[in-house]
């Protein structure tokens, strides 16, 4: 009996070590799962860039936001390479009543947010960066970096005038932590879903490809939003170019100088624009690249563009927005000294 209760005595201190040990332990789960977020209700966005992926960084991040009141346990599991966490760039939404392991577990899973990336019109790549920047973890900078440069889009089978060609306008979803590359490769792909065969064989039927298709649409785009005349613009741009015209299209001459507030289009600017490219009162043929991203309507005008023998194109003398169109260049003058009449009685009341 001695002996038994000798063992006991020297055994204690080590159950009560272990005792003190599991109650501990339990301590700390309890900690790691019980909520941790400050806020009561609703959830807060946490935004992670490819530079601040560290668990210190992290823990900062969260507990400077408001996000998470406690980031101890969480950064330390971030750190151990039994968790074998690793975190990637993105925006992770954290919900009212999270704890610290679940956002290890949301972490983990890499289950980010996604940015709605509405395009409608941009007319410069500058434009687009500067939108992009807005949105997502890359910047504007880095985004135009890669729009302007050559080796970037050689690996996208593009060149700094045609990049802009495969943006149509429309609503993506993609990671915040996008890269520009990415943003790239994704409108890449869905521009060429855009381009069905039914849409290429219609752009063959008319003697242009895809990318001239587009580059005609961005013009037309700046010439109205009248969906029924674009069509029939089309069908004059395409005549003048099959006969060895001039496209004249004043939007080009506002691009070249990068001059959109233009009203009225003079000598003076035509003669500013120069050799230009993209001055197609001087240039024949389409320009380089498209001066703005059409709509989804204005490239399906274009593709619908009817067989006509118009060349001539003006505003009609009244406030619909649509257009007069003509085969000569008399009756061209004559729809032009109509809405020339028309602005001036407007003016004189």
């Amino acid at each position: 009996m001695g002996t038994r209760i000798a063992r006991v005595l020297t055994h204690r201190p080590a159950i009560s070590f272990l005792i003190t040990l599991l109650f501990l332990a339990a301590l700390v789960s309890l900690q790691f799962l019980r909520p941790s977020t400050p806020f009561p209700s609703g959830s807060r966005k946490l935004r992670l860039s490819a530079d601040s992926l560290s668990p210190q960084h992290i823990g900062n991040t969260l507990r400077r936001q408001d996000i998470l009141e406690r980031t101890f346990l969480l950064e330390w599991a971030l750190r151990s390479r039994l968790s074998g966490v690793r975190v990637k760039p993105g925006a992770y939404r954290i919900y009212a009543g999270m704890s610290q392991f679940d956002v290890l577990r949301l972490l983990a899973r890499r289950r980010q947010e996604t940015v709605r990336y509405v395009i409608t019109k941009y007319r410069t790549p500058e434009d687009m960066a500067g939108h992009v920047g807005r949105l997502f973890a890359c910047d504007s900078s880095e985004m135009i970096g890669f729009l302007t440069s050559p080796d970037s889009l050689a690996g996208l089978g593009l060149d700094t005038d045609r990049v802009m060609t495969v943006v149509v306008p429309n609503t993506y979803e993609l990671y915040w932590g996008s890269s520009s590359g990415d943003i790239l490769r994704r409108l890449r792909q869905e521009s060429a879903r855009f381009w069905t065969e039914e849409r290429k064989a219609r752009a063959q039927r008319i003697g242009l490809t895809p990318e001239q298709i587009y580059v005609m649409a961005s013009i037309i785009e700046e010439e109205t939003n009248i969906d029924s005349d674009k069509p029939l613009i089309a069908s004059v741009y395409l005549n003048r170019m099959r006969r060895g015209m001039t496209l004249s299209a004043d939007p080009t001459v506002k691009f070249a100088l990068r001059d959109f507030g233009l009203k009225r289009i003079l000598f003076g600017h035509i003669d500013r624009a120069g050799t230009s490219p993209y001055n197609t009162y001087r240039i024949k043929g389409l320009p380089p690249g498209p001066i703005c991203t059409p709509s989804i309507a204005t490239i399906e005008g274009v593709l619908d563009a009817k067989d006509t023998d118009y060349l001539f194109f003006c505003a009609r003398p009244d406030l619909s927005g649509r257009h007069a169109f003509a085969a000569t260049e008399a009756e061209h003058f004559r729809n032009a000294r109509r809405y020339q009449a028309f602005l001036d009685s407007l003016y004189a009341k």
